[in-house]
């Protein structure tokens, strides 16, 4: 077994995906005061882990022209924040064309 190879685990026994994507969503929201919507991605990295996070940045009223956020969110091993950037902005009811 490589020293990576050791690592990858370290990161998967210290830290589950689940446990994770909670930590990436909570972390987020507190820190931008914004309601949690989503995860729509976790990846487990060398350093720790990845989240796709959205949220709400502008409630309104109807419901679907809320303004929602896509946020690309770093975690450590130890599932702390360490970096966050906004990827996306659109309205709630937009579907993505591909």
């Amino acid at each position: 077994m490589s020293a990576t190879d050791d690592e990858e685990n370290k990161t998967s026994a210290q830290l589950d995906i689940a446990t994770a994507m909670r930590r990436a969503s909570g972390q987020l929201s507190e820190l931008l005061r914004c309601e949690p919507g989503s995860v729509s991605a976790v990846k487990a990295t060398e350093d720790g882990w990845t989240a796709e996070v959205e949220v709400v940045e502008l409630e309104k009223v109807p419901d679907t022209m809320s303004v929602m956020a896509s946020y690309r969110v770093a975690l450590d091993s130890e599932g702390r924040l360490v970096a966050y950037e906004r990827t996306r902005r659109y309205a709630r009811g937009q579907i993505d064309r591909r």
